[in-house]
């Protein structure tokens, strides 16, 4: 693929081949976050599959625990009017969690992907001006701008515009950090491993030092941090500023 903004052509080689539809490119992040959604719809299936009232399997408390905890984390946060939202923002989060845990498979993280998190804030920016206009109608959301001095209107779009940039960065810093960090420990650690066995003298040693041995258990143990952990956790803070934003904007 080449790019030229005026000025001299820059090629660079993208991790596979992106096939294309007409005019339409089909991205890796694109069909990763394809499959992020189909394993979902088929964990649902699967979890909303033979549901009864008596006598219930440990498949169906097992999901009606979750939709509890969706249900108290929306109503908790927003309230009893935000009812409509606990769909919304349960799927956000299932979608968010699977797309930052899909990378233990190999596959490459559609929120690696700046472009994913840039599409989710956009869709909470628009429901956030939704419930402002809601609250204090067209024009009292515009007058909004000028206060507490006309002078200062800038400044407030500036503001107004900075809820999904920070959304979005912040949630993509910290998964790409993550992926950046790993892959860097796994070349440190195969340098290392190289290095120490290549202190083995004769054949045994020459053979040993192409085997990267430390990359086996160490990177293991620190991905349960950067992938497990930062992944839900970013996640959740996700959705957390997702309904923070949204009561607040409907409060007026």
């Amino acid at each position: 693929m080449e790019i030229s903004i005026n000025g001299p052509k820059v090629y660079y080689t993208l991790p596979f081949d992106i096939p294309v539809l007409g005019k339409i490119q089909i991205s890796e992040t694109m069909v990763v976050s394809w499959i992020v959604m189909a394993i979902i719809t088929l964990l649902c299936i699967w979890l909303t599959h033979g549901l009864k009232e008596e006598n219930i399997s440990k498949k169906q408390a097992f999901a009606e625990m979750l939709v509890e905890m969706a249900d108290n984390f929306v109503i908790g946060n927003m309230g009893e009017k935000f009812r409509y939202m606990i769909p919304f923002v349960a799927t956000l989060f299932a979608t968010s969690v699977v797309s930052n845990l899909i990378s233990l498979t190999g596959l490459r993280s559609p929120t690696a992907d700046l472009s994913t998190e840039a599409a989710w804030a956009v869709v909470v920016f628009i429901m956030i001006t939704h419930q402002k206009i809601k609250a204090s109608g067209l024009g009292g959301y515009l007058k909004g701008f000028t206060t507490p001095i006309a002078v200062m209107t800038p400044f407030n779009v500036l503001s107004e515009l900075s809820t999904p940039v920070s959304m979005a960065c912040r949630h993509f810093g910290n998964i790409l950090s993550g992926i950046v960090i790993n892959g860097l420990l796994y070349a440190a650690l195969a340098v290392l491993s190289s290095k120490l066995l290549g202190l083995i003298p004769g054949a045994v040693g020459a053979v040993l030092s192409q085997v990267p041995i430390l990359d086996v258990g160490i990177p293991a143990i620190l991905s349960f941090y950067f992938d497990w952990f930062t992944g839900v956790i970013q996640a959740f803070i996700f959705c957390m500023l997702t309904t923070m934003y949204i009561a607040n904007a409907a409060e007026g």
